[in-house]
């Protein structure tokens, strides 16, 4: 993929209204001059998040996250910045052409029409499945009919067969698609002889869908036999199965009233389960369940996403693999962000769509409330895996189990497991923190491509909290210990300070009197100093820029500084330029009174002349009154207001 220019960027956001994006997500209902909602984002009952129709920003009370419509379709469809843009530029059926890539860019344009290939495609394999009178499509309908998959089944997943012998190329060249555009969509291939095949021959096809419900690739069964047994769609301008899960499209509105996501392995699993009742369940694309789908789930399931593993050598190699996601996400200082992984394995060698045959959908949910932490369920393994009778095998199962807790061995709970995997092994405490602690925690990415992603510019620091919660010290003074709490003086300050920068950030077209003064104040927390020099150089570049662009360039030079700015709102019965000028003169006169407080301790520690010394005490006397007259005129100006 190539860079997407400003101009195409600020054209996808013109064309795009906030509001309907949202409205499409969760309902909106009017409040004053905002829009407001359940946060889609994380489970709530009472509304906690507003939609600024004049700004284009958004804010969530109850989570903390907000920013522009990018930032909106980023967090709700796990995409990145370009993806988001793509996605707006779709749907606003606006032509983006992206520069800068390796290879020919993919507009839109042809990714609709990509689509419209899969689209004509999915209809093609069910009609086929459901009329086609030859023994190839009487055999896939039996098998499907052994499996329970009966014609509503059939009909509500869109399941389908694939004849083969170039039948699909026909019928979508009589729909007037392309055979480059076939090959694109990758259900035809170029033969040797230069004409054009089906990709799928002789196979059951499961259409798998985007998270909208858009027909993007597929997934083929051999009739009969034949190898492979399962053929999945390659990667495509439309489809790359580590960001992509099948039944997700059916599977999120359940996800969002249980919490709970349910991962298999298989098509066949998660209709069987679905059909069963328990609708919370999706399945990966021939691979292993990567760090994009973790978060793809989380955003749907709050609470948690359980691994349901085959009983068969496979299924324990698959969990083998599931452990290599423990990481700092699991742990109770990951706050709100934190990621409940669970794991269950089935019974006698049994798939989930055995399992719910056999004994039902009730002996399921059973076994699946009994999901261990993914972490115990990973150090129950490694411990089943030794001889416990013996010393040997204890002490090699010590050093199995605590491996595991490499990627979070700083924290409270890799130091609880370690402690607790002594107990079991019959090794000393000390002998098992001491391991912990000379672990080293392996490298992290994102995609299984052994390579790593670019990484963001790292935040100037935590944004500091609007209670008196313990704050962490990189986001205020360095004097500051890691449990002490801010005073009332210094919370009240970041207050203001996030006050000054998100109504500034809001009303760009204010900005004008504030721009000098903002860069010379005294900024308490680095991450505000960082948001306020981004801020003053977007305004002196572009003026006239609107917020949500304004918001979305901060943003990418200071990472998670639109919730910030996205939060603030100007009191009522106040003006923006009142609350601005209200706000500055609070910070201009705490920044007098840091300099006087600095005055006072130089003139305490310091050597004068006499001279010098009445000097000195002339400059904080004059100082002093000047602090005491503007608290006076501002103190009139709150009793006014």
């Amino acid at each position: 993929m190539g860079r997407i220019s400003d101009a195409d960027i600020a054209r996808v956001r013109e064309a795009t209204d906030l509001v309907a994006v949202v409205q499409n997500v969760t309902p909106l209902k009017p409040k004053g001059r905002d829009m407001w909602c359940c946060c889609p984002f994380h489970q709530e009952k009472t509304p906690s998040m507003k939609v600024d129709p004049s700004t284009q920003l958004w804010h969530c009370f109850g989570c903390g996250e907000g920013g522009d419509v990018f930032g909106f379709v980023m967090k709700n469809e796990d995409l990145s910045f370009p993806e988001a843009v793509r996605v707006l530029a779709e749907r606003a059926h606006i032509d983006i052409v992206e520069e800068g890539g390796r290879g020919p860019s993919t507009t839109q344009n042809q990714k609709l029409r990509l689509k419209e290939v899969c689209k004509a495609t999915a209809e093609f394999y069910h009609n086929a499945l459901m009329r086609d009178a030859g023994p190839e499509a009487a055999d896939a309908r039996s098998y499907l009919s052994g499996r329970g998959f009966g014609t509503a089944v059939a009909k509500r997943w869109q399941l389908g067969f694939a004849p083969g012998r170039g039948a699909l190329v026909r019928h979508l060249t009589s729909r007037n698609f392309t055979g480059q555009e076939m090959i694109a969509a990758n259900v035809a291939l170029a033969g040797n002889d230069g004409r054009l095949k089906d990709r799928f021959f002789n196979r059951i096809m499961f259409p798998i869908f985007d998270a909208t419900g858009e027909c993007i690739a597929f997934g083929g069964r051999v009739v009969g036999k034949g190898e492979p047994k399962y053929l999945n769609s390659q990667e495509t301008p439309l489809f790359h199965k580590s960001k992509v899960l099948y039944g997700l499209d059916k599977a999120k509105a359940a996800m969002a009233a249980t919490g709970v996501a349910i991962v298999v392995e298989g098509y066949t699993d998660v209709i069987s389960l679905s059909e069963a009742g328990i609708a919370n369940v999706v399945a990966t694309l021939g691979t292993a369940l990567t760090a994009q789908h973790i978060r793809l789930l989380s955003r749907h399931a709050s609470k948690q996403i359980i691994y349901l593993f085959d009983g068969d050598e496979a299924g324990q190699r698959a969990s083998d693999r599931a452990l290599g996601f423990i990481d700092s996400s699991m742990t109770p200082e990951a706050g709100r962000t934190k990621t409940e992984l669970a794991a269950v394995t089935l019974p006698d060698n049994l798939d989930p769509a055995e399992f719910v045959g056999e004994r039902g959908a009730d002996a399921l949910r059973q076994l699946l409330a009994s999901a261990k932490p993914l972490l115990e369920y990973g150090i129950d393994r490694k411990l089943a895996r030794v001889d416990m009778s013996s010393t040997s095998g204890r002490m090699q199962g010590m050093v199995d189990a605590i491996n595991l807790l490499a990627p979070i061995k700083d924290s409270i709970l890799a130091k609880h497991y370690a402690v607790e995997i002594a107990g079991r092994t019959q090794v000393r405490e000390e002998d098992a923190l001491q391991l912990l602690a000379s672990l080293t925690p392996p490298r992290r990415f994102d995609n299984r491509d052994d390579a790593p992603a670019p990484s963001a510019p790292a935040p100037a620091g935590d944004y500091p909290p609007y209670d008196d919660e313990v704050v962490p010290p990189e986001a205020f003074s360095p004097a500051l210990n890691f449990q002490q709490k801010a005073s009332r003086e210094e919370m009240n300050r970041f207050k203001f300070e996030r006050d000054l920068l998100g109504v500034l950030a809001q009303n760009p077209g204010s900005s004008a009197p504030y721009l000098e003064a903002l860069a010379a104040l005294r900024w308490h927390a680095p991450a505000h100093e960082a948001i306020a020099f981004s801020l003053v150089d977007q305004l002196y570049r572009n003026p006239g820029i609107d917020p949500a662009a304004l918001v979305r360039a901060i943003e990418e030079q200071v990472p998670r500084s639109a919730s910030l700015l996205s939060a603030q709102s100007v009191p009522a019965g106040r003006t923006v330029e009142e609350h601005l000028a209200f706000v500055m003169e609070e910070l201009q006169i705490g920044d007098a009174e840091d300099t006087l407080a600095e005055m006072r301790r130089g003139f305490q520690q310091a050597t004068f002349t006499d001279d010098e010394r009445r000097e000195a005490f002339a400059a904080m006397t004059a100082l002093n009154q000047s602090i005491a007259q503007r608290k006076a005129a501002h103190a009139k100006g709150i009793s006014r207001s």
